[in-house]
């Protein structure tokens, strides 16, 4: 049996289960704690993961000279470090009539940074000529090592492009070069499911929300900053994340650490209220795209090995009606990866833009490879949907 320990990781306080077994599904996961069953080490490195996840960088530290947040945890902490948030990364680009998207320039960027540097003129500013700015939420990156560890092959046998089985649903995998290893992969995280591994999520955003160069992404982002301008207020060279010299470790290994070894959310709770809803939930197809469970693939650690997922996704990419028309690595602009709905119930604003106050607005938003799914939610009765959005809070 565990007894719970309160740790202090890096000035937070979070509540971690003391080893006996190794199953996660001994215990329920508390948001924000490690994979129940980490060895001494593993907990050391989830630790150090912590600790540079929540520091603040500074200007000397790289930080900049165009940047969204400070830090990892200043937009993944609802409703712990490692969670959602409600700071919305922005992104821009074109439309022309026939619907086809393109990027800012020739290099593709999208981004636009909010901030910057005060004492450089490094602000990245939107064309006045653009027709698309979209706006994206921090997803959370809770039991995202378990998401990593789930096989290719797993995600690519859900795929149906053309829609055989005729139930309007024709998700397709996201295929992109795994920046980190060079090999042809499956991504899976980011709204467009443009990283396939941890370490190329981690490193893509050190670089891209905080503006820290790092072997993976070498070369600063900041729309519309010359070279002449990034050689003023930027002066650090590049890669800026650079080898603790105690550790041997880098900043992206320490956050990959982190995200691998956080827990998922647990249920809520599981009664015939919430049982009942998760049937209608696949009665009218919302299970089509949000599948309830995945499994990870055999591995050498036993926190990965064959082990159940219940994420309520197929890490696929969908046009549900409401991309944000930007394409990005091997999304189309109206496509979005299913986001996964554990621990649902602490997240608000919802959709990848924030934009839907509620459960039910979210649903109602739902359109195209969707539809058959929202008509059935219209079609039910009240005391169905009530049952139906208990389980949704049960998440």
């Amino acid at each position: 049996m565990r007894r719970p320990l309160l740790v202090a990781l890096g000035g937070w306080i979070c509540i971690v289960a003391l080893q006996v077994a190794a199953r996660t599904e001994d215990i329920p996961a508390l948001p924000g704690g490690p994979l129940p069953g980490l060895t001494p080490a593993e907990f050391a490195e989830f630790r150090l993961g912590l600790d540079d996840f929540t520091e603040v960088e500074t200007a000397e530290e790289g930080l900049g000279p165009a940047f969204n947040g400070t830090s990892c945890a200043v937009c993944h902490d609802v409703p712990a470090i490692g969670g959602g948030g409600v700071i919305l990364e922005v992104r821009a680009g074109y439309r022309n009539g026939a619907g086809s998207a393109r990027a800012l320039n020739a290099a593709g960027d999208t981004l636009i940074h909010m901030l910057s540097i005060p004492s450089h003129s490094c602000q990245p500013l939107i064309p006045d000529d653009v027709n698309v700015i979209a706006r994206r939420a921090p997803i959370p990156v809770f039991g995202a090592g378990l998401v990593e560890a789930i096989l290719d092959e797993t995600i690519l046998a859900l795929e149906d492009p053309e829609d055989r089985n005729r139930d309007g649903v024709s998700g397709r995998a996201a295929l992109i070069v795994d920046v980190a290893t060079g090999e042809r992969r499956v991504g899976r995280f980011g709204w467009k499911a443009q990283q396939a591994t941890l370490l190329a999520f981690g490193a893509d955003a050190y670089r891209n929300e905080m503006g820290i160069t790092n072997d993976l992404f070498p070369n600063e982002s900041a729309f519309g900053i010359s070279a002449a301008q990034m050689r003023s207020c930027d002066p650090i060279p590049d890669p800026e994340d650079r080898r603790d010299p105690a550790t041997r470790r880098r900043g992206i290994d320490n956050f990959e650490s982190f995200m691998k070894l956080l827990a998922p959310v647990a249920r809520a709770r599981v009664d015939a209220t919430t049982l009942a809803g998760e049937r209608t939930f696949a009665a009218i197809g919302c299970a089509s795209c949000h599948v309830p469970a995945l499994a990870t693939g055999p591995g050498r650690n036993p926190l990965f090995d064959r082990r159940p997922v219940p994420l309520f996704s197929d890490l696929l990419l969908h046009d549900i009606g409401t991309g944000d028309g930007i394409e990005q690595a091997a999304a189309a602009a109206s496509e979005i990866r299913t986001p996964a709905l554990w621990g649902l119930r602490f997240r608000r604003p919802l959709l990848h833009d924030g934009s839907a106050a509620t459960m039910i607005e979210a649903i109602l938003r739902h359109r195209e490879e969707a539809e058959t799914a929202r008509r059935g939610f219209d079609r039910l009765s009240q005391a169905d949907r009530e049952e139906l959005l208990a389980f949704l809070r049960s998440l």
